[in-house]
Order: structure tokens, then C-alpha cells, then sequence
């Protein structure tokens, strides 16, 4: 008796026939109730809708706001096979270099000197490439400076397809990472790349020879206004090309942006404005 009368309770909690509720409220009171936080999400949603709206407004599309990164750019190399930063391989065996030639020819594409004059602007050298806006009229999209690949010369790959890998005076590529509004040196003044073997290896790394002339990174590159806002920008390169580096050795090098305003190897990141890697090139001969 006791199970039935659990039972029927439960059925009349469900729903109750005579006051015609259902979990123990009547129509209108369920109906108060949804119509409550329907009112009361509608208002938070938009709340939130609103709040978004006005920092939205605070937003510059082309330009971010706030930035997390560093202000000491890094530097990167190429050709890179992989995270290890070292570039080895045998001069007479074609397929332990033939992949790094394969990997600056990719790299090197865009900078083909037909392309750079169909994206980007030739500017005055020797002096930053401003470009204001004109209060609140945007100067967008913002025009880029050609850097064209002949500028590398003999690490261009024009015409030394294999980048100079055959012959055992291999070219390393170098880009300086990308800065919203930097300008490096002062004055005008053009920062420049230097490489330069770690100490235990300073008597192997030979003669060196950079393209531009002095591993100078021209001023015109400069400021880097973001990625929405100059969509056709190419980064300046520097190639660093090995005349008689010591063959069947490891060699570690390094190589630094040097500009006054530059700092490198800060508390922060001690490989800001600086990149190291190992070259070995061995030979049979």
C-alpha cells in the first residue's frame, strides 16, 4: 500500500488533474517564470553585444593596439632542414645539399625582381619610409619597397643555381623578423647583419663576404606598418656567403642585427636581435 501511495504521489507532483499543474506549478506561473530569463538573458546578451561593440571602436584594424611581442626583432636563417639549426652536409654528394639550394630557390620566389616591380614601390634609399594617415583619414594599404633578389648577387641564385653549396662556399640567408613601427639605428643610420664563429671555432670560419655590401639593411624598409596595412611588404634580407670555411669540422656561428637602438641578448630573451647555428661541410678530397 505504502509503494502505491509513493506512486500515485509521484503521478500527481507530474501532474496534478484537479489544480492542473504540472511539477507542481500552474501554466501562467511556468509561463512567468521562462518569460523572466528570457527578459534577463536578453538584457545580458545585450550587455555583452553592447560592451563589445564599444571596445570594438577602440580597435584600429590595421594596426594592433597593444603589442606582446618583443621590440628586439630576432633573426632567422635560411635555409633551415629542420629546428636543429645546423646546415651539414658533403660537397660531393649532391643530395645532402641539393635540398638546402631547393629550400633558398622556394624562399627566394617572391623576391624575383619581375614581381617585386609588379607588388611594390621603389623608394629613396637611405631614409625611413614614412606614411601617415591624415587624422582620421587612413592612409591604407600602405606601399611596400621593392627589395629585389638581384641585390644578393651571387646568393641571389640567378646565376649560381646551387647557391654556392657545390662548390664547398655555401650562402645563408638572413631576415630580420618583422616589428610593428620599428626604426632601428638613429638618424637614418642602417643597421647591418655581422656573423662571426663562436670563440672555440674563431680560426675555421675563414673569409666572409655579405650581400648588400657591409650586410646593410637599408633604412627604406623601415617602419614595418602590420600585416592588414602593407599587405604586399617583403622583408629586407642579408645573404652571408662562406669563401674558405674549414671543411670536416663543426663550426658554430653566430650572427647579430647591430643598430644603436637595437638591443641583443636582453634579460628578456638572451636571443633577441641574434640567431646561431652550425655549419660543417664535409669533403672527401
Amino acid at each position: 500500500m505504502a509503494k502505491d501511495g509513493e506512486k500515485s504521489d509521484w503521478k500527481e507532483f507530474l501532474w496534478n488533474p484537479r489544480t492542473r499543474e504540472f511539477l507542481g506549478r500552474t501554466a501562467s506561473s511556468w509561463g512567468l517564470i521562462f518569460l523572466f530569463y528570457l527578459i534577463f538573458y536578453t538584457c545580458l546578451a545585450g550587455m555583452f553585444a553592447l560592451t563589445m561593440y564599444v571596445m570594438l571602436q577602440t580597435l584600429d584594424e590595421h594596426r594592433p593596439t597593444w603589442q606582446d611581442r618583443l621590440s628586439t626583432p630576432g633573426l632567422v636563417i635560411r635555409p633551415r632542414a629542420d629546428d636543429t639549426f645546423e646546415i651539414v652536409y658533403t660537397k660531393e654528394d649532391t643530395e645532402s645539399w641539393d635540398l638546402y639550394a631547393q629550400t633558398l630557390d622556394k624562399f627566394l620566389q617572391p623576391y624575383n625582381d619581375s614581381l617585386q616591380a609588379q607588388k611594390n614601390h621603389e623608394c629613396t634609399p637611405d631614409k625611413y619610409f614614412i606614411q601617415e594617415d591624415s587624422g582620421e583619414v587612413k592612409n591604407n594599404p600602405k606601399r611596400s619597397c621593392q627589395f629585389n633578389r638581384t641585390v644578393l648577387q651571387s646568393c641571389s641564385g640567378i646565376d649560381d643555381r646551387y647557391y654556392g653549396y657545390r662548390e664547398g662556399q655555401p650562402c645563408i640567408i638572413i631576415k630580420l623578423n618583422r616589428v610593428i613601427g620599428l626604426l632601428p639605428g638613429k638618424d637614418n643610420q642602417a643597421p647591418y647583419v655581422t656573423c662571426a664563429a663562436k670563440k672555440d671555432d674563431a680560426d675555421k670560419i675563414g673569409e666572409l663576404i655579405y650581400f648588400p655590401p657591409n650586410g646593410t639593411i637599408n633604412p627604406m624598409y623601415f617602419p614595418y606598418y602590420g600585416k592588414k596595412a602593407q599587405v604586399n611588404y617583403s622583408q629586407p634580407l642579408v645573404a652571408v656567403k662562406f669563401l674558405n670555411i674549414t671543411h670536416n669540422e663543426d663550426v658554430n656561428i653566430e650572427c647579430k642585427i647591430n643598430a644603436e637602438n637595437i638591443p641583443v641578448g636582453g634579460e628578456r630573451d638572451k636571443f633577441a636581435g641574434r640567431v646561431s647555428f652550425k655549419l660543417r661541410i664535409n669533403s672527401k678530397n
